[in-house]
């Protein structure tokens, strides 16, 4: 069994009355990529930034470096890889320390300021350079990632639970955070859910409208059956955002496919590995964020970085079913997938770096074709069970299986359906995730039904809008040009 994981710059901690008066520096904004951007509605980053925080819960905002890097050359890449993950690594530091310090930081107003934030810019200033100097040995040096350096404390937007402490202290009696039960409002380790991240399924509008289709479009579909990672494999590891660093997720992911995924698979030991797929000749990854049930079971990485460590807790819950369809273009023909492309989809950190890349959908069986929910949890109706559905990027640029920020070699096709200008269309990756679990009991804050939410950063409260799933293709050419061929003929094949 795998135990690794991944992690990048921010965090959210409960954040006590004398906290909420600080404002703390230069804020965290994130350019967005624009081919990337899964949802055309939906917002940049919360008009709460450099706002005073209030009582509740608060959350480190850092700026993503690695979303800034757009041409990293080949020599350096390893370097700034490990750099980027140390960025993840020291905001996860500091959220531990902001966790711990409630007591110190209602005594004094700037201590969280002074003893946590201001020596995490220093921190991330020296890291920054190393990532600088890296690049600048081999191609021109970037300017201006100095700016990068400083973070922000700014609110969630979570308030306490009725009769919570506003401070955000367990009331007398609870458990602090990391040791289960519910804490205040926050999720039984302190950093969500919160009550307000769940919708009753059955008040929310209808919003969900077919696209249309040209004369021209591909209309077939492949289907994959690589189970639902019944055996168990679990890591902590993201061998696309930080290969070679162990944790460099920083939260626990499933893996269905290919069997060797870890920190440090190459691409030949995907291509020799074995695969939980049905067709052998699929041996891509495909992994995601588990999903737990914040009931107080101790799973076996309660006290582990990733886990119970970082505010991961409860119990894994392992989806009732797992689908994996490849579909076509709504203009047009699609052209095959490079081996070994990655793709992430969705954005892991999409609560401080805002929505633009946030692509995960959150119904209920029986109101897919109704409702599709991107920042709440359902509440789904008995004898209804919980959807995750991702629909991947479907237009390539043509020459690159990656790229320095994980998403310009990649993009979605317009409303329309077509690709930006230099991409091809793509068979199109659609995952769908059931989970067969209670609506928690939100009125009493999830004491009689618990609450259920995806792994993440500590930093990102578990929102449901951080949800992400990532793939690498490892197809064989022959099936690859078999799931080309199906779709491209307008026939269904597995």
């Amino acid at each position: 069994m795998r135990r690794n994981t991944r992690k990048r710059s921010k965090t959210t901690v409960r954040a006590v009355g004398a906290a909420a008066a600080l404002a703390l520096g230069a804020g965290g904004l994130v350019a967005a990529n624009i081919y990337a951007s899964a949802d055309e509605t939906a917002t940049s980053k919360g008009s709460a930034q450099n706002q005073p925080v209030a009582a509740g819960s608060a959350t480190i905002d850092c700026p993503d470096v690695g979303q800034q890097l757009k041409e990293v050359p080949a020599q350096a890449r390893p370097q700034v890889d490990k750099e980027l993950a140390l960025l993840d690594k020291q905001v996860s530091e500091a959220y531990q320390r902001l966790s711990t310090s409630q007591r110190a930081i209602q005594q004094d107003a700037n201590f969280a300021q002074n003893a946590i934030v201001g020596p995490l810019k220093d921190k991330r200033k020296a890291t920054i350079d190393r990532i600088a100097i890296a690049i600048g040995r081999v191609a021109a040096k970037p300017q201006g990632l100095e700016a990068l350096a400083p973070c922000t404390l700014r609110p969630t937007g979570d308030q306490p639970a009725s009769g919570q402490p506003a401070s955000g202290q367990p009331a007398s009696g609870q458990p602090t955070a990391g040791q289960g039960g519910n804490n205040g409002n926050a999720g039984q380790a302190g950093n969500g859910p919160v009550a307000a991240d769940y919708v009753d399924i059955t008040k929310v509008k209808p919003n969900v409208s077919a696209p249309r289709k040209s004369g021209k479009a591909s209309t077939g579909a492949f289907a994959t059956k690589c189970g639902v990672n019944a055996n168990k494999l679990y890591n902590t590891d993201n061998v696309i955002v930080a290969p070679g660093v162990t944790n460099g997720a920083h939260h626990t992911h499933d893996y269905v496919g290919n069997q060797a995924n870890d920190a440090f698979a190459s691409d030949q030991d995907f291509a020799a590995a074995k695969t939980s797929c049905k067709n052998q000749g699929d041996k891509s990854s495909y992994y995601w964020p588990v999903l737990r049930l914040q009931d107080g079971t101790q799973e076996f990485d309660a006290g582990q970085q990733g886990g119970g460590a970082e505010g991961n807790t409860g119990r894994i819950l392992t989806a009732g079913s797992s689908t994996l369809n490849f579909v076509g273009s709504p203009r047009g023909k699609v052209v095959a997938m490079p081996k070994f492309l990655r793709i992430i989809t969705g954005d892991a950190k999409a609560l401080t770096n805002g929505t633009a890349n946030a692509n995960a959908s959150w119904s209920c069986t029986g109101f897919e074709n109704k409702v599709q929910l991107k920042d709440k949890y359902p509440l789904c109706p008995r004898g209804s069970d919980v959807v995750r559905s991702f629909k991947f990027q479907s237009c390539w640029d043509g020459k690159n299986i990656d790229s320095a920020n994980h998403r310009t070699h990649v993009a979605f096709a317009d409303a329309r359906g077509n690709c930006p200008t230099g991409f091809k269309a793509i068979p199109q990756l659609v995952h769908r995730l059931v989970y067969d679990v209670d609506a928690p009991s939100v009125k009493d804050n999830g004491k009689t039904r618990p609450f259920f939410a995806v792994d993440g950063f500590p930093e990102q409260a578990h929102k449901p809008v951080t949800d992400h799933d990532d793939f690498i293709n490892v197809f064989n050419e022959r099936l690859m040009n078999k799931m080309v061929q199906c779709i491209n003929t307008g026939r269904r094949c597995s």
